[in-house]
C-alpha cells in the first residue's frame, strides 16, 4: 500500500460517519479533510465520485484480508463465494447508510459505467480470494454469475433487520443454489439481474419514496 492510499484510507474513516447525515458530498470530504489535516482536493480530485470509489475499493481490500485466512479452510466453492460475499457485507454493517446513499450516486446515469467496475472489482476479489485460477471464458462467466447475485443480495441486506442479518445469509445461500448448481452456467447469465438494471431499479425507488 502507497502513502497515497494510506491517505485515502485516513480521509475515508474521517468521512463514513458524517455520510449518513450529509451525503457523499465535497462538503462532507471537506470536513473530513480539515478534521485529518489531509488534502482533499489531492486525493479524491472527483470529489464524491472518487470518494465512492475509494470506499468500494477499501471494502474490497479489506474482504481479501480477511478471507486470506478464512478460506484456507476445506470449504466448497459454493462456501467459499458465500463466505466471501458476507464478509464483505460484514465489513459493511457499520457503514450500511453510506452504502445506501453510495448507490444512489452511482445511480446517476453518469455514474453506471463506474458502477459496473467497482462491481466487477468486488467480485474479481471474491474469486480470486476463493482461489479461482480460471483464465478461460469461465472467468468471465463465474464473474458474471457472482454479480447478479452479489448486487440483488446487496439490496436485500439494505433493507434485513434480522437478527445478524441472517435473512440475507439465507437470500445468499437461495440465489447461489440457483446459479452455482446448474451445470450450464453461461445459460443462467441473461436471465441474472444486471448492475444497470439494478440501480435504475434503485433509482426509481428513491425517486418515488
Amino acid at each position: 500500500m502507497t502513502d497515497d492510499d494510506r491517505a485515502k484510507d485516513r480521509l475515508l474513516e474521517a468521512l463514513l460517519p458524517n455520510v449518513p447525515f450529509d451525503g457523499w458530498t465535497r462538503r462532507a470530504i471537506d470536513a473530513a479533510a480539515s478534521r485529518t489535516g489531509l488534502d482533499a482536493a489531492m486525493l479524491f480530485p472527483r470529489g464524491p465520485r472518487d470518494a465512492v470509489a475509494w470506499f468500494s475499493h477499501w471494502a474490497d481490500a479489506k474482504t481479501a484480508s480477511a478471507l486470506d485466512a478464512k478460506t484456507r479452510a476445506r470449504l466448497k466453492v459454493r462456501e467459499k463465494i458465500a463466505l466471501g460475499v458476507t464478509t464483505r457485507l460484514d465489513i459493511l454493517l457499520p457503514h450500511r447508510e453510506a452504502v445506501r446513499r453510495a448507490l444512489a450516486l452511482l445511480s446517476m446515469p453518469r455514474h453506471l459505467p463506474l458502477g459496473a467496475r467497482l462491481l466487477y472489482g468486488t467480485v474479481d476479489t471474491i474469486w480470486r480470494a476463493a482461489g479461482d485460477t480460471s483464465t478461460d471464458f469461465n472467468f468471465y462467466t463465474k464473474r458474471g454469475l457472482l454479480a447478479g447475485v452479489y448486487a440483488a443480495t446487496t439490496f436485500y441486506w439494505l433493507d434485513d433487520r434480522s437478527d445478524g442479518t441472517a435473512a440475507t445469509a439465507e437470500f445468499l445461500d437461495r440465489r447461489l443454489a440457483e446459479v452455482l448448481a446448474i451445470p450450464r452456467l453461461g445459460a443462467t447469465l441473461p436471465r441474472l439481474p444486471n448492475l444497470l438494471g439494478l440501480l435504475r431499479r434503485f433509482s426509481a425507488a428513491k425517486s418515488a419514496a
